[in-house]
């Protein structure tokens, strides 16, 4: 996030697109909700009609990956009008003009005819968005989750710029990650291409600064293995032993079945987590890790908040640290780690991270810290790029077309099927499943489907359905409801006995490596 959760309440105008807030997010539609009762105007687009849509000034329903289209048209107005901020662009950016140009050859009607959104709809949000004062966009895995996903975050980059939104308080671009820590596991290097704070293992001071850091020679230039990456190293052979920590792919993953497969072909498996999951189930080893609530340490949360978290009752039975764990396997392995606490870790972390060098646990006893805090002077930042300074020097237009899903309906697969979360389940309800009271509030998987699609197939709400994609089939009940359009279908992804991930397309983004979760075409038939 540009900037932080707080200063939504202050918004002019809130563009939520590909976030269904509300469910995913509880406290962050908490602000938004109060920046509505203080007379902001919210614009929500998304497939599927979520609970802020009640709410919204506009709401939009447009086809599922079409993302750039919408955005691109609402530029055309933009521009056409004459309301982006010319000073902004010409003090702060560069590339505008090969943006511009791109943008201009826009055809509103084509946009129209891609989105399924009326001309009208799309100049309101535009000149909505555009002519506030403070406007912030919110964007969660309804516009990542796609093969199209970083361009789909780059247009929204090009908005802010264009518009002068972004370097400003109650404006920006703002991602809410998909768990609690994610932003954290980022900012320590949980990516095969970076070492914390997003230094590149290809960038050979960095390498430098790390291995004498570590005391070892040298370390490796090379890019590491995604996800994806991995599932592919894993066929051919080259990949023999997998050490999965409190991830569950065998249900959060694209064609689920597929990934079991290669999962057996595994020449040794080591699942860690605090419950035995269908991942769990098929590992060689399961080292038994502990819950939050038996943890000690930091947790970095998506407004780059860096907050204590402290342990409230001790591990059950066998079940150790996650850090301990790890430590011990690497003195086993040769390389001998000596860290006497998570506080130790962290004082590592701030001598090696830029933007945590100023963080200590001393001065995150009480709301903690965003960052970039580069001293221990420095109050943190409550928000990024400010007065136009960008971490890269300018902000970089893209000039980005539209291009369509990876996997489009036929006559086969007439169904766009689209997933996403409910309220009372988290991923892939390791916990929440396990909580009685969560269960009973939403106990089995369903799928959302049009009443116009439901006469068709001669169904009513609680029958089966049996649904089929390109990759597997699965059986599941059905809810009427007119949240999601004629020919749209929409499941949640968290019920490992109807894993709607047997059926998304293992397809992804080129640079992000992101799977297309939330586009797949599929066939329905009745069952009961």
């Amino acid at each position: 996030m540009t900037n932080a959760m707080s200063e939504l309440e202050d918004a002019d105008t809130i563009f939520i697109i590909g976030s269904n807030t509300a469910t995913s997010h509880p406290l962050v539609a908490t602000r938004i909700f109060r920046a509505i009762e203080k007379g902001a105007r919210v614009l929500v687009a998304d497939p599927r009609k979520n609970q802020i849509a009640a709410f919204a000034r506009l709401y939009v329903r447009h086809r599922p990956g079409t993302d750039v289209a919408l955005l691109n048209g609402m530029m055309k107005v933009i521009l056409d009008q004459g309301l982006e901020d010319k000073a902004f662009i010409a003090e702060n950016t560069e590339e505008f003009e090969a943006f511009k140009n791109l943008i201009h050859a826009v055809n509103l009607d084509e946009v129209s005819g891609i989105t399924g959104v009326s001309v009208e709809d799309i100049q309101t949000l535009a000149e909505t968005y555009a002519k506030a004062d403070k406007a912030s966009i919110v964007y969660c895995m309804g516009i990542t989750q796609h093969t199209n996903g970083v361009n789909n975050v780059k247009s929204l980059a090009n908005l802010s710029m264009l518009t002068g939104n972004i370097g400003k308080y109650a404006t920006g671009v703002n991602p809410l990650r998909g768990q609690n820590n994610v932003q954290g596991a980022c900012d320590m290097g949980g990516l095969p291409n970076v070492y914390t704070g997003y230094q590149p293992v290809t960038l050979g001071a960095a390498n430098k600064k790390f291995a004498e850091a570590w005391g070892v020679g040298e370390l490796p230039s090379k890019i590491g293995l995604t996800i994806p990456e991995m599932l592919h190293g894993i066929e051919k052979g080259e990949v023999k032993a997998l050490w999965i920590m409190g991830e569950n792919p065998v249900v959060s993953d694209p064609d689920a079945d597929h990934v079991v497969k290669a999962l057996e072909k595994l020449e040794l498996l080591i699942v860690q987590d605090i419950f035995l999951t269908p991942t769990a189930r098929l590992a060689h080893l399961v080292l038994p890790g502990v819950s939050f609530a038996e943890k000690d340490g930091t947790f970095s949360n998506t407004e780059r908040r860096v907050t204590r978290v402290r342990k409230a009752v001790e591990p059950v039975g066998d079940s150790r640290q996650d850090w301990q764990i790890i430590q011990d396997i690497s003195s086993r392995f040769g390389y001998k780690m000596e860290y006497e606490s998570p506080e130790a870790v962290f004082k590592e972390i701030a001598s090696l991270t830029p933007s945590y060098g100023g963080i200590t646990y001393e001065r995150l006893e009480g709301p903690g810290l965003q960052w970039p805090c580069p001293s221990p002077e420095h109050p943190g930042t409550p928000f990024l790029h400010k007065d136009g300074k960008f971490t890269r020097g300018k902000g970089l237009f893209h000039a980005i077309g539209y291009k369509p899903p990876a996997e489009l309906t036929d006559e086969e697969y007439p169904f766009c099927m689209t997933t996403g979360r409910v309220y009372a389940h988290y991923h892939t309800g390791t916990m929440t499943r396990n909580s009685k009271s969560l269960d009973f509030e939403v106990p089995e998987g369903f799928l959302e489907m049009n009443p116009a699609d439901a006469e068709a197939l001669d169904v009513c709400d609680g029958h089966r359905v049996r649904m089929a994609s390109r990759r597997g089939e699965i059986e599941t009940r059905i809810m009427i409801t007119e949240r999601v359009e004629k020919g749209v279908v929409f499941m949640p992804f968290h019920f490992e006995e109807s894993n709607v991930n047997k059926l998304t397309n293992p397809a992804y983004d080129p640079i992000a490596k992101i799977p297309e979760f939330k586009v797949c075409a599929v066939k329905l038939e009745k069952v009961s």
